[in-house]
């Protein structure tokens, strides 16, 4: 009957201090990784016993398998970073257990074949075979194979790779902030590509100075291997009293089986460091990559067949090695070309039964679905379907809506509805319509295969071309081929393709009719995403000073003078203020407006830092305020339409020769007739339709 007792556990052996102080030291695996650096070092001044260097040996073997079986099993190099450190422990380590071997060949050596342990001593029985010649050849075999062919090749492609990766880095780092800008990633994509980066070229470059170490490492051993046979026989003869054929016999012996036991780690390494750069062309793990791509090809195979056949069939070559070999690729060829037959038919018989089914009767749509309506829509003509599908170059039409999408919602503050883009085959070939909510708002015609070209100046464009008007603001424009692109730009013209055309007239398009895209339930997601601390606000304020209603529209007239309502607390804030003596919304919104001073004469600043301004005349003041009617928060304004015109048309008349002056002016007038004289100026004046395009910003004195 089997003895039942049970056997004592490690914490029953150990003390308990002992084996908590063991479980906090396992913990800190840095502790244990410095501990066992310093071991290593410490090998080369300390001597080990014998025992002791048989589980180094082996060990060192065991961690230069699992390095080579890492790098085999890898899907690509960068998921063995630390590969360059490891490199340089485990050669660290044969370093040390050379010279702790040495220490005992040449202390013990004229005791026979066992002093430098039975490690040293079978790998030297094994593979000499008994033989000193034959020894001495294989292991010059393997540190020429090792140091000539495997660490000179992959030193040199880690070199390459390491020049190239730096090389290109910096196309890779502007590929990564164009996508970026365009919106195609967000900051946390491009922060990872970003590293990823930082780290292949880390990478590479370390890999080009961890080859140095196998090749120092080979260097080494063979230097060890002379030392110890010259050495190790002068001090057998000259101090221990053995004779010449037993110290070249026992000293030869140990010194070849110690560098057999230290190359073949070293190869394996070598091995490993060869397939970890040369992996970099190849995806997925290297076994799967090798036998996809040279066993993918039947006809290759089966010409390896035939050629194997012809030399069997010679008569002074051994027919049976070909003969096997036929089988093996014949065999391989037939079982993959028969693979591949299999997957065509099965493709074929997919497609036609995709064909040949029957489709299900497809639902009546529901009515109401005819009641939905596009926020936004770009509709183009055939002709301009290539600025979606395949665009010369630069980014796609769709690429660049979306992008507009991102600023739209960094400038104004609130996510603009989607656009969406169709094709309409009763517009003519080159020409696009922007509709919003479904009412025409913008049409213009494009050259899709040509670049518009636009003098800054206002002069006459001096280039073969097409004459045309610009769509978005009406500027003589012209329709130029792309070889001239460069002598348009060195004439200082301003250059751009249909794509950025599209895109521009469909921002202009959006920012004049932003205030119809704020709807009820646009408004309220922008309350419901505001942060927690302003939710307190909130409550006080809607419903009972304000309604939702309200809100809406007064964020709908900031839009409509293209004001900015990302700072939606600050506006908040000023709706509760204003609440609290009036209910007119538009003197709540002045009152908002007063509030965001700051954001509206930053956005109204030229780059020289100033505001130019034109100053509404105290006549015209007075006009406009006697020309109020009404009482409390219901005046009006009454101005006679002489005067409406005159002043009109001065105020043309300044704009235009502002613009001329390059600069977009400012009207500057007093708060109680600010909102009267724009509103004034937005019906009675489209400044589209005059030659110059200028932005007309009014803001209180």
């Amino acid at each position: 009957m089997a003895d039942a007792t049970p056997q004592p556990s490690l914490p029953a052996v150990l003390p308990p201090a002992v084996n908590a102080q063991l479980s906090k030291l396992a913990q800190r695996g840095d502790i244990l990784f410095a501990v066992g650096v310093v071991a290593i070092l410490s090998v080369l001044i300390l001597p080990l016993p014998k025992w002791l260097l048989d589980i180094s040996l082996a060990f060192s073997l065991t961690l230069s398998v699992l390095i080579l079986m890492i790098a085999l099993f890898i899907n690509r190099p960068l998921d063995f970073s630390a590969f360059p450190t490891v490199l340089l422990i485990a050669t660290l380590i044969r370093l040390a257990l050379n010279l702790a071997s040495t220490r005992l060949i040449l202390a013990e050596g004229h005791t026979g074949t066992a002093a430098a342990g039975h490690v040293i001593e079978a790998f030297s029985g094994f593979i000499m075979a008994g033989n000193l010649v034959i020894g001495l050849i294989v292991f010059a075999i393997l540190t020429i194979v090792n140091f000539v062919v495997i660490t000179k090749g992959s030193g040199r492609i880690a070199e390459v790779a390491a020049r190239f990766t730096l090389d290109a880095l910096p196309g890779k780092q502007m590929a990564i902030d164009a996508d970026l800008s365009s919106g195609l990633i967000n900051e946390d994509e491009a922060r990872k590509r970003r590293r990823a980066l930082e780290d292949e070229s880390t990478f590479y470059g370390a890999m080009d100075g961890a080859a140095k170490f196998v090749r120092g490492d080979v260097i080494a051993g063979l230097l060890i291997i002379f030392i110890n046979i010259i050495g190790g026989m002068i001090i057998g003869m000259a101090q221990k009293g053995v004779s010449f054929a037993q110290a070249a016999d026992f000293y030869t012996r140990l010194s070849v089986g110690d560098g057999l036991v230290t190359q073949i780690p070293a190869l394996l390494v070598s091995t490993a460091a060869g397939m970890v750069v040369t992996k970099a062309g190849l995806s997925g793990a290297t076994e799967k990559a090798l036998f996809n791509q040279l066993g993918g090809q039947p006809r290759a195979l089966g010409l390896v067949c035939a050629l194997m056949l012809s030399l069997a069939l010679v008569p002074a070559i051994p027919a049976m090695p070909f003969l096997l070999m036929a089988m093996v690729t014949g065999g391989i060829a037939f079982s993959v070309a028969r693979e591949t037959l299999r997957r065509e038919q099965e493709a074929v018989k997919r497609k036609e039964e995709e064909r040949t089914v029957e489709k299900k009767p497809t639902a009546e749509e529901p009515i109401a679905t005819a009641l939905k309506i596009d926020h936004i829509r770009l509709e183009l003509g055939y002709g301009l379907l290539s600025l979606i599908n395949a665009p010369r170059d630069g980014q796609k039409l769709t690429d660049q809506i979306k992008a507009l999408r991102r600023q739209i919602a960094t400038e104004v503050g609130f996510v603009m509805p989607p656009v969406r883009i169709q094709d309409n085959m009763q517009l003519p070939a080159n020409t696009y319509v922007i509709r919003v909510k479904e009412i025409e708002s913008g049409r213009g015609d494009l050259r899709p295969n040509m670049l518009l070209v636009m003098d800054p100046r206002g002069e006459d464009i001096s280039l073969p071309g097409e004459k045309t008007i610009e769509p978005t603001f009406g500027l003589p424009a012209m329709w130029i081929e792309e070889a001239s692109r460069e002598e348009a730009l060195f004439r200082g013209y301003t250059v751009v393709d249909p794509a950025t055309v599209i895109t521009t007239h469909l921002t202009e398009t959006i920012k004049d009719n932003m205030p119809e895209m704020l709807s009820y339930a646009e408004t309220q997601k922008l309350i419901d995403e505001m942060d927690k601390q302003h939710h307190k606000l909130i409550a006080d304020m809607v419903p009972s000073q304000i309604s939702l209603g309200g809100v809406q529209r007064v964020l709908q007239n900031l839009l409509a003078e293209r004001v900015s309502i990302r700072d939606l607390p600050t506006i908040l804030e000023g709706i509760s203020e204003a609440c609290g003596h009036t209910r007119n919304v538009m003197l709540i919104t002045e009152h908002v407006r007063a509030r965001l001073a700051r954001q509206i004469s930053d956005q109204n600043t030229n780059a020289s830092g100033f505001i130019p301004l034109v100053t509404l005349s105290p006549g015209w003041e007075q006009v406009f305020a006697e020309s109020l009617v009404g009482t409390g928060d219901d005046k009006q304004l009454s101005v006679p339409p002489t005067k409406l015109h005159e002043f009109i048309g001065l105020l043309r008349t300044i704009f235009e020769r502002q613009a001329m002056s390059g600069e977009s002016a400012v009207l500057l007038t007093s708060p109680a007739v600010r909102p009267y004289v724009r509103t004034t100026m937005v019906t009675k004046i489209k400044m589209a339709e005059t030659s110059i395009a200028c932005k007309m910003e009014f803001t209180e004195r």
